[in-house]
């Protein structure tokens, strides 16, 4: 009869975990017990590293550990243990049973280090990697790898850790440098990953994906889809990651060229079909408008999911909505079940009939608590001017109602002048997010509300919600309705102080004006020379406007002319801007040549915002002749407005109508 030994069964207990069975490695514990064996320090690991070995039996085989006397003899088995309490997110056992081992090997800290990290305990990560670094064990490949993903926002930490993997040539691993690669997009931007990618002496398939896929989400796809280029000169193939990172890196660009031959890339390496990558191209094609292309990207996929069908339903919703519809319902019919992001192509394109026909699939799917498409169906439903609809989507809402829905029914209440509606439903948010604030801020703007305004604004803050560009925006508008040039200064400082969108052309346009309607033209000025090659027509405008307000005409017209030299072609609110300063410097010859050049020059009909305009401008001048012939050639009846600026000028120059 054959002998069987403790190591018998740990050799049948590892190939079975190995193999994926380790419910079947788990029934061979009892045996050997029966046997009269005791296990040893290699029994237990293999049990507990296998995926199908649940919890529960997980603390059942922790009392046993311990009961042996392995968990303080050596660190195998507690290790095991470890690893098994943070696959399943405990992470209090976990430091707890760190905590008890007296013998920790290198492999029990990277568990522990990875553990935390992997669970977004980013400080607790650091502080045990700390730990490590001071015991003296010494590091490995593994420590590197388990602290990068919890640095991912801390640019100290990545500077240190960095410094540490040159010191210890750590860098040279591969799996090492491609983690610093992502982590120094991240922290340091792009140039600093490219210096360290450039200095690489060997590269994989892992390092040339991070840094083209890098490239293409930092803002330079340019430079992406040279790497690419360089990858393939180099001989390494590349993967289906690589493919929708350059396919991403040409709708960045919007070059169907770059796109067509990155296509043809991947059909040389056999990557067209792949489900990832067919999903990019139909994407790409799609944003072209080339929906036969697409089309033929998504047929020749063998297992479509739901990612390539949305690719192709939306880009059929932008053009042909009932070949839309069609595919949604064959969506329905396919084994693929839709998401949010199916419904959300469908929801802004529909026709009404089929808006309802979509409601009842989302009833059907039950779909209707799911609040991102709620709050689609909702401004769906408003898009087709009918409210009374909205009553199946409003309703139930109490301060467990989600934030985007609440955010979605107080945008329609804010948009249709029902101010006080909207803040109601705000107030009832137990969690509002930095989007209800500013539906709140603008609600308050728009109904006059200012002091409360900056109130909510006290209390936005307070809560710890970022202050951005809406924010901004609402609250200089205040500023510049109530002409208050001291808190829109100190505002100004706070942008700059506080948020990225100092330099953000909408807040720039808006400080501008505030400044010149706050009698600061000196501060209108300033923003726009800052502004540097973010100014687009808005700026220009808001420039002309506030040197013509300010009795700076000449300066207005050279600023205007300036623009056009610039390449901007004024449109009628920038012609407006520079009508308005030749009425306020009395500059009649220049505004009349102006006001003749918007039909003939720039092929703008003249609106009677530029017919006040111009009547008043030569009405402070004592013409009255010129006005009432203006007045008289008008396409259109003159307006009230118009006739009491003319009356006005009459009794000035004591005038009268012929």
């Amino acid at each position: 009869m054959l002998h069987r030994t403790a190591a018998y069964y740990n050799s049948l207990i590892a190939a079975y975990g190995r193999s994926g069975r380790g419910r079947v490695a788990a029934t061979l514990l009892p045996v050997m017990l029966a046997a009269g064996l005791r296990p040893t320090r290699f029994t237990f690991a293999p049990l507990l590293s296998a995926p199908s070995i649940g919890l529960d039996e997980g603390i059942r085989l922790h009392s046993m550990i311990l009961k042996f006397g392995f968990l303080h003899s050596d660190a195998f088995s507690g290790t095991a243990l470890l690893g098994l309490y943070a696959r399943y997110g405990s992470l209090t056992q976990a430091y707890h049973l760190f905590d008890e081992m007296p013998a920790r090997t290198i492999v029990t800290w990277n568990s522990m280090i990875a553990a935390f990290s992997r669970f977004s305990f980013n400080e607790e990560s650091m502080s045990l990697f700390r730990q490590l670094l001071a015991s003296g064990i010494g590091l490995t490949e593994c420590s590197f790898l388990s602290i990068l993903p919890a640095l991912s926002d801390n640019l100290q930490s990545v500077e240190l850790i960095l410094g540490l993997s040159l010191k210890t040539a750590m860098n040279s691993f591969l799996a090492v440098a491609n983690a610093l690669l992502c982590s120094l997009f991240t922290c340091f931007g792009v140039h600093t990953a490219e210096r360290l990618f450039n200095s690489l002496p060997i590269r994989d398939v892992v390092s040339w994906n991070t840094i083209i896929a890098g490239l293409a989400k930092s803002g330079m796809p340019e430079k992406s889809l040279e790497l690419f280029q360089m990858m393939l000169t180099n001989k390494a193939s590349p993967t289906d990651t690589t493919i929708v990172s350059a396919i991403n890196a040409c709708v960045s660009m919007n070059s169907a060229e770059y796109g067509v031959l990155i296509h043809a890339k991947a059909t040389k390496y056999g990557l067209d079909n792949n489900v990832f990558v067919a999903s990019s191209l139909i994407n790409f094609y799609a944003s072209w408008r080339r929906l036969a292309d697409a089309q033929r990207m998504f047929d020749g996929i063998p297992e479509k999911n739901v990612v390539c069908w949305n690719c192709l339903i939306s880009g059929y919703s932008k053009t042909d909505s009932p070949t839309c519809v069609l595919l949604f319902k064959s969506l329905l019919k396919s084994e693929v079940r839709p998401n949010e992001l199916s419904f959300s192509s469908m929801l802004p394109r529909v026709l009404f009939l089929e808006l309802q026909q979509l409601h009842s699939f989302i009833i059907k799917l039950g779909y209707t608590k799911n609040h991102y498409i709620s709050s689609a169906l909702i401004a769906s439903y408003d898009s087709h001017g009918i409210p009374a609809d909205l009553s199946p989507c409003i309703s139930g809402i109490d301060a467990e109602t989600s934030t985007a829905k609440m955010n979605a029914i107080a945008s329609i209440y804010n948009r249709d002048g029902q101010y006080e509606e909207a803040q109601q439903l705000l107030f009832q948010l137990q969690s509002p997010d930095t989007f209800s604030w500013n539906i709140l801020l603008n609600a308050c703007a728009r109904n006059r509300d200012y002091s409360e305004a900056f109130l909510w604004f006290k209390h936005m803050q307070a809560a710890g919600h970022s202050f951005d560009t809406y924010t901004a925006m609402s609250l200089l508008s205040i500023c510049s309705r109530i002409n208050s040039l001291a808190l829109g200064g100190s505002l100004h400082g706070l942008i700059v102080k506080t948020i990225s969108c100092c330099c953000d052309t909408f807040v720039c346009n808006m400080l501008m004006d505030m400044y010149a309607k706050c009698g600061s033209i000196d501060g209108c000025v300033r923003v726009f020379e800052e502004m540097g090659d973010k100014k687009n027509l808005i700026s220009w405008t808001a420039l002309v406007s506030g040197l013509g307000l300010h009795g700076r005409p000449h300066e207005a017209l050279a600023s205007f002319n300036h623009m056009k030299s610039e390449g901007f072609e004024p449109d009628r609110v920038a012609l407006l801007a520079a009508l308005s300063a030749c009425r306020h410097g009395g500059l009649i010859e220049a505004g009349m040549q102006l006001f003749e050049s918007m039909k003939n020059v720039y092929g703008i009909e003249p609106e009677m915002d530029h017919y006040v305009c111009v009547v008043d401008m030569l009405c402070n001048c004592g013409q009255l002749k010129e006005a009432e012939m203006v007045i008289s050639g008008m396409p259109f009846q003159p307006n009230g407005v118009l006739w009491r600026t003319f009356l006005q000028g009459c009794k000035r120059f004591g005038g009268f109508l012929t």
